[in-house]
């Protein structure tokens, strides 16, 4: 399903262009009316001024749910590295042929999961998520298999450890999906639209360039919160630098 937030230029580029018809609209509106006198100017640059800071506050707000968020999938990265090198250590704790194919199944498992945070596009990334389950019901079938036929307080650490490796991945999906909501991205695009409309309103004369500073300022603001919102787009991503680390330690084992 096709997801404009998926794509931080396109955000760019129809935001700016939205925000620069709004202003020219409101420049349209104030040559075809009369001109505020003084004192329904001093009224109008206050509430003016209450709504670009109630804009202020909406962007800066939607910016924190962005680094938020983003914050939240860089320490599961993290996390889920820890837990994959420690299931790796606790395999050795099954016999020798169950841990060989543990070992194997791990590593195997780490690309896929590597593959899934360098993944371009919805379709990569639900390949990568097919791959992975299918990994993961083997990995749990040769831990818990092994660990039925010679139960032991030793066996079940692997157990354990390969349970924190699915409940890790299963946490990373989940805030993968967790974005910023569709209202908030109305309320904050709505907001600038009539922000952009009042300031050419209340201008004294158009001037092209002023015109826009305004519409690039506030695009360029939601590019960068679209963009950090989005987990498999855009410039600012969450690499894999914890899972690409392990995967060379194991591999060169």
């Amino acid at each position: 399903m096709f997801n404009p937030l998926d794509y931080p230029l396109l955000i760019l580029v129809v935001s700016l262009s939205a925000f620069w018809i709004s202003s020219s609209i409101g420049a349209w509106l104030r040559k075809r009316t009369r001109n505020l006198e003084e004192g329904d100017r001093d009224d109008f640059k206050f509430v003016l001024g209450g709504t670009l800071t109630l804009l202020g506050l909406i962007i800066g707000f939607t910016f924190s749910m962005a680094v938020s968020r983003y914050d939240q999938r860089k320490n599961l990265e993290q996390q889920e590295a820890n837990a994959i090198g420690t299931e790796y250590d606790r395999a050795d704790l099954l016999p020798p042929t169950d841990a060989l194919k543990v070992h194997a199944l791990l590593k195997n498992y780490l690309d896929q999961r590597i593959s899934d945070y360098t993944s371009r596009n919805e379709q990569m990334h639900r390949q990568a998520v097919a791959q992975t389950t299918r990994l993961q019901t083997d990995m749990w079938s040769a831990v818990s298999t092994s660990a039925a036929a010679r139960p032991s307080p030793l066996t079940a650490l692997a157990v354990a450890g390969m349970n924190e490796v699915l409940d890790r991945q299963g946490d990373a999906q989940a805030a993968r999906s967790n974005r910023i909501p569709i209202s908030a991205w109305i309320l904050v695009i709505m907001m600038s639209i009539f922000c952009n409309l009042l300031m050419s309103y209340g201008a004294l004369k158009r001037r092209s360039f002023l015109a826009l500073v305004l519409p690039i300022s506030l695009s360029i603001s939601l590019f960068l919160i679209a963009d950090i919102d989005s987990p498999g787009s855009g410039v600012i991503r969450v690499h894999a630098q914890n899972l690409d680390s392990l995967a060379e330690s194991l591999h060169s084992r």
